[in-house]
This record gives C-alpha cells, structure tokens and sequence, in this order.
C-alpha cells in the first residue's frame, strides 16, 4: 500500500492536469479577501528532482511538463502554470518539479493555512523538511483519509480538500466516493477535487455513476486521454473531479484541454471531455 513513489511521475501529463486544475481553483479562491484552508490528502515529497534515477528511469516528463517549458504560444491558465513550474527551478533548465503543496504555499496568502497528510515513511521527511520554516503549513504523518475528516469543517469557513490517493489498492475507487460523501457531509460548502488515473475505464464509468448516486450537487468532471485504447496497459488518462467549482472553471478547463491533448496524445487518437456529473439542487 505504501510502496508508490511519485518520483517516477513526477511532471508527467497527469500531473500537468492535476496541478492546473489546482491552480486555477486556487486563484480563483484567492480573489476574495477572507483566509482559506487547503487540505492535501496525499501530499507526497513537496518536490521531485527530474535528473534523478526515478524519473529518468520512467521519462514520464518529457511527455508532460517538458512539451510546455519553451512554448511561448499557451492559453493563459496553462502559462501562469508552467511559470510557476519556472520558478521551482532556480535556473532557465527543467531539472525540478514541485508536488502539490508547493503550488498551493505559492498561491495561498498569509492569513491562509495549509494541512498536509503523507504515510510514506520516506516520502514525509521530505515533506517537513521543505515546508518547515513556513509557519501557515502543518504536516501529518498520518493517513490522509482519516485526517481530512478530522480537520474539517476548518475554522475558517472557507477551504479546498485536494484527494488524490495512488490508487495502488484498487478499493481506493470506491472509498473515495465514501471521502467525499462524509467531508461533503460535515462542510457542504468546501470545494472539493479528487483527482483519478484512467487505467480501466470500467472503474471510471462506476466511480462517475457512484458520484452521481450521492446525491452532492455542483460536480465537474474534466478528463484527458493520451490514447483512446484503454484496454492499452498502463494509464491511458486521468482525470479531476470538482465538487463545488468556481465559476467558469470548467470553461477555462475546456480551453486548456482542447490545447493539451493533441500535444500529449500518443499513437492512437487522443480525447478530452468535460462535463457536469451534477448540477445544482
């Protein structure tokens, strides 16, 4: 259960899609004044370095991340993303990729606060020593699932729960529809984003009826597929589900995915979608 290490994905096309859905649920957030509370429920290391054996074991990256750093022609959500990027690596070379946490400490303002969860004996040492000397974050060695719960409805009212488990144990599919329902339950007014990777489709088309069956308004779905074959072993896709999104996320989504999928597509023909899973009640 413990044995995934992010570092052979780091930068990859999943992760452009999580990380850009994060930061502009993030900006979005940020526009009004009063203080929020982010929540990652898998946190990981905090940052990869992508001249290491993992990630050049997997070259996952370059299929990712390195098809955006010299583009000068990018919507404006994905060039605000990969300037970010930029700024994790001190010089004008892609070497580093920052994880989650890093992306919200950039966006998140003082009065803001951050809880991150990791289990990974070896992942979580990582995690403190680079977010230590910010006193906004706090760092749980604990089981991200059960901590979300505790920490929520947070104090501050207002908050983003980011769950995005590695879904190494294939029950993660459906205890992840349980996560939501109960933090759902206890903050109604959260916004929630559960990232997935599409590595049999089945478990996708039941993970979205689940969803649907909860009976949790306001849901969007955004998805990308890199090859349409999902019998193809491996991750063919990912995507993000959005409980209580900002308003005209999904359009910007949109714009952004009908950009990146022709650039992350490999060999058979590559697909988008973006949809509502539920609307208002």
């Amino acid at each position: 259960m413990l044995s995934y290490r992010h570092a052979f994905h780091a930068g990859n096309f999943a992760d452009v899609l999580k990380h850009l859905v994060l930061c502009r649920i993030l900006a979005y957030l940020t526009q009004k004044p009063g203080a929020l509370c982010f929540i990652d429920t898998h946190a990981g290391a905090g940052g990869y370095d992508l001249t290491g054996t993992p990630a050049m074991k997997t070259g996952e990256y370059r299929h990712g991340i390195e098809l955006l750093w010299q583009r000068d022609d990018l919507p404006a959500s994905i060039a605000s993303y990969r300037d970010l990027v930029a700024r994790f690596n001190p010089q004008p070379t892609l070497k580093y990729y920052p994880g989650s946490p890093w992306f919200a400490q950039q966006l998140l303002r003082p009065q803001d606060r951050l809880e991150l969860c990791e289990l990974h004996s070896t992942e979580f040492p990582l995690l403190q020593q680079q977010f230590a000397p910010d006193r906004r974050i706090h760092c749980h060695f604990e089981d991200g699932f059960k901590k979300s719960i505790a920490l929520v409805p947070p104090r501050e009212k207002r908050g983003l729960v980011l769950v995005d488990p590695s879904y190494e144990v294939k029950d993660d599919y459906r205890r992840v529809v349980k996560q939501l329902q109960e933090l759902h339950k206890r903050f109604a007014t959260g916004v929630y984003a559960l990232w997935y990777p599409i590595t049999d489709r089945h478990r996708i088309e039941t993970l979205e009826t689940s969803l649907e069956k909860t009976g949790i308004p306001r849901i969007d779905l955004y998805e990308i597929s890199i090859n349409d074959n999902h019998r193809q072993h491996g991750m063919t896709g990912a995507g993000m589900i959005v409980i209580n999104p900002p308003w005209r996320l999904r359009e910007e989504i949109d714009e952004a995915l009908a950009f990146l999928t022709p650039l992350f597509g490999r060999d058979s023909q590559p697909n988008f979608r973006t949809r509502e899973l539920a609307g208002e009640k």
